[in-house]
């Protein structure tokens, strides 16, 4: 049976969980999330962070006992049924491939608006190019290319703080949200969370599973809460002032500073931190299509390891097809909200995979408690998500 190399350590994990969250929800996903959640976006953030820390919870408990390739798909077959996992496999392959579709427009808004889609599909061929050379490579790139993310948030953070503190801008009213609207503004958020399960997905080349995964889900995780929490309220303040956000909501507020210079740092940012995530997600959805085939539950030509670089090869070729078809269909918000509802409906096997086992008194009660509430969380989220279709588009 085709195995893939264990390489990565908790820094190399964390780097993976980095790279897949800094990206299209940094710089795309506050126009969408404002237009529904208004002066709640802080609101919104918190429940989307809620639910991502339960879903962490019972992912992170899972691949300590199960470390393979594939996550809340190999969780469900094991643990639930085979419908069940395939369930799972399919919601992740597509609400990925939504999210690298939304990437690579992210990309094409930065780098050349009005050419979305043209600069999207060259994003998503770089990508697979840099994903077929190896995992190592790949961590390498994108350990890079997160520590410039960081300081171009930073630089935009700083630069606004400047901005406001020589000038005293009107305040503008801020929308409230519908109950709906907020829910469905913390299913766009989670997007941006929802990268820290590329270590679980990737659990067959991790060291020392049981003590990496969880250690780098954490790390991750809380950095992005951080830097997640102080751009929500730089958005804020901008928006009061009578900002309007476009599609490139950074950028926007960079223009809004005043600085030609922020301008292009942040339009470089953008297309370096979204090329990140399209690394992390080909890889991902690649090794989950990897899983399947050799499950079953997908073309056996799937089960393939490359003799060379060591990586499931046809596999991530399949991964960066669905990502093109996303980006031809376009449409930025809309990628988000289809992306984040199929997530959630990945993550709600893995917490069925969690009460299972707690019934059989594999896991502890409290890990019960937490899956319950985690599950009741994704369904909310779908729900709202749903109820908000219409609004999200016309973002």
């Amino acid at each position: 049976m085709a195995e893939l190399r264990r390489v990565l350590g908790v820094r190399g994990a964390t780097v993976v969980g980095l790279g897949a969250m800094l990206g299209t929800g940094v710089f795309a996903a506050w126009t969408p999330a404002f237009a529904l959640a208004g002066s709640a976006l802080l609101a919104a953030l918190a429940i989307a962070a809620v639910v991502a820390a339960l879903n962490a919870t019972s992912t992170a408990s899972l691949a300590r006992v199960l470390p393979e390739s594939g996550g809340a798909y190999a969780y469900g077959r094991a643990y639930l049924s085979r419908s069940a996992g395939v369930v799972a496999g399919y919601a992740f392959v597509l609400g990925k491939s939504a999210s690298a579709g939304a990437a690579a427009l992210t990309i094409g808004a930065y780098a050349w608006p009005g050419y979305e889609r043209l600069v999207g599909i060259v994003a998503v061929a770089v990508a697979l190019v840099l994903d077929l050379r190896g995992i190592v490579k790949s961590v390498r790139v994108t350990a890079v290319l997160v520590a410039f993310v960081l300081v171009v948030l930073a630089a935009l953070v700083v630069s606004t703080a400047v901005s406001e503190a020589s000038s005293t801008p009107a305040a503008a009213a801020l929308p409230a949200p519908s109950g709906a609207g907020l829910v469905a503004a913390a299913g766009i958020l989670f997007v941006a969370f929802a990268g820290y399960a590329r270590v679980t997905v990737l659990g067959e080349e991790v060291r020392n599973p049981a003590r990496t995964i969880p250690r780098a889900m954490i790390a991750s995780f809380l950095i992005i809460i951080v830097v997640y929490a102080v751009l929500a309220a730089v958005v804020l303040r901008a928006v009061s002032s009578g900002l309007v956000l476009s599609v490139a909501p950074l950028e926007s507020i960079a223009g809004y500073v005043g600085s030609d210079a922020l301008e292009v740092l942040v339009r470089i940012g953008a297309v370096i931190a979204a090329g990140a995530v399209l690394l992390s997600l080909i890889a991902g959805i690649g090794r989950t299509l990897f899983a399947m085939g050799r499950g079953g539950d997908a073309p056996r030509a799937l089960d393939q390891v490359s003799s060379g670089a060591g990586v499931p090869a046809r596999a991530e070729i399949s991964a960066a097809v669905l990502a093109a078809l996303v980006v031809i269909v376009g449409g930025i918000g809309f990628a988000l909200a289809l992306s984040a509802a199929l997530i959630l409906i990945y993550y709600g096997v893995a917490h069925l995979a969690v009460l299972a086992r707690v019934r059989r008194g594999d896991f502890p009660r409290l890990l019960g408690v937490s899956a319950g509430l985690g599950l009741v969380g994704c369904l909310v989220v779908v729900a709202g998500l749903l109820l908000s279709t219409g609004a999200l588009l016309e973002v």
